[in-house]
Order: C-alpha cells, then sequence, then structure tokens
C-alpha cells in the first residue's frame, strides 16, 4: 500500500479528484495518511476531515524565517513517513533538505506543459493569465517529480488542453483542471502505486 502525504494551498480540487480516484478505483493500492495545508481555514482541509484523513496546517508566517519553517516541514514529513508527496496546488517551494530526503518520491502537478510558463513566478492563475497573453492555442497540464529546481524535475506525464476564443483566465484554468490535472495527477499516482515508473538517464518512462 503506497502511504501518501498531500500537500494544498487552496481548495484542494485536486486533492478531491485524488480521493475520488482512490474511492472509484482508477487509484489502486494508495493511502492519504495526511494532507498538509501552508493556509489555515481553506477548503482543503474541510475535504480532507470529511474524507477522516488528518488535516495539518504548516505555515512559513508563523515561524521566524524561513530556514526554521523549511526545518520543522521537513521534520514533519520525515515523521509522517509517506512513500510518495503529492504537490497538488501546493504554492511553497520544498526545501531542498526534504528534496535530498524523498529523492524521488515527491511529484507535482503543473498547470502548463512544461518547459512553457514554468518556474519562478508561474502559479495558479499566473500561468493561465501569461499563456492567454502569449497568445498560445494549446496549453495542458504536466506532472512531474520534483527537484531542487523549479519545474524542473523528469517529466511524468502530460496532457494538452485546446485554448478557446473567449478563454479567460478563470475559464481556462477550470478547462484544464478538469481536462487534463484531475486525469493525469491520479494516473501518475496509480502508476506509482503499481511500480509502473523508473527513471533512467533522468527521464521517466513506463515499465514494459
Amino acid at each position: 500500500m503506497l502511504k501518501i502525504v498531500v500537500c494544498v494551498s487552496g481548495g484542494g480540487t485536486n486533492l478531491q479528484a485524488i480521493m475520488d480516484a482512490i474511492d472509484s478505483g482508477k487509484i489502486t493500492n494508495t493511502q492519504i495518511i495526511a494532507v498538509i495545508s501552508n493556509n489555515p481555514g481553506v477548503k482543503a482541509l474541510e475535504r480532507a476531515e470529511k474524507y477522516g484523513v488528518p488535516g495539518i496546517c504548516m505555515s512559513p508566517k508563523s515561524y521566524p524565517d524561513r530556514a526554521a519553517f523549511n526545518e520543522a516541514f521537513t521534520q514533519k514529513m520525515v515523521e509522517l513517513a509517506p512513500d510518495l508527496v503529492v504537490l497538488a496546488g501546493f504554492l511553497v517551494k520544498i526545501p531542498e533538505q526534504m528534496v535530498a530526503k524523498f529523492s524521488g518520491r515527491i511529484v507535482n502537478i503543473h498547470p502548463a506543459l512544461i518547459p512553457s510558463f514554468c518556474g519562478v513566478g508561474y502559479y495558479g492563475l499566473k500561468v493561465h493569465e501569461k499563456a492567454l497573453e502569449r497568445g498560445v492555442k494549446v496549453t495542458g497540464a504536466t506532472v512531474h517529480f520534483v527537484n531542487e529546481g523549479m519545474d524542473e524535475g523528469p517529466i511524468i506525464a502530460q496532457k494538452p488542453v485546446m485554448v478557446e476564443d473567449g478563454d479567460t483566465p478563470e475559464i481556462l484554468q477550470r478547462r484544464v483542471m478538469e481536462q487534463a490535472e484531475w486525469i493525469i495527477l491520479p494516473q501518475a499516482i496509480d502508476d506509482v502505486a503499481n511500480g509502473r515508473l523508473e527513471i533512467v538517464d533522468g527521464h521517466v518512462r513506463k515499465k514494459a
């Protein structure tokens, strides 16, 4: 049984997609052991409580500096001892010490086709604002392993989504969630849980 901790910052729609996929059998051999949010009072924590999963709030604002938060955050993850950490709309940079301790065991969902619209400053609605400003015809989402860089780890899966006339950032964000994020993130977790993925020469591939 793959034990996962899901990290969130807001509404928790990707968290809900994971929970629904577990309940429906689209994700097998997997158990959510905790949900961590960097913001108090968000809907994601309500979703965790309703699902019967411990919800933990750890905000950088509650610590004297980022180094203290990074140490506490890493230590909490070590205590929880998940097999996989899932960043599902988590808007905090993962500490390098955590990346080192959980190397190859942290995955992130990004609302664009990496390497487009990713890296520092590209998060949440900002990603879709920039995509529309650029005038792209196709966007999408990417699931990738996390390394020390920002959105630079090995790509697990991508799914394209068409940009339509009249799209606003909010409309496009919702379509990317529905047509890409909520599909490829559960699939990636199921692949990890069932040992289908391996990293070869820095690239992810499915085992034959």
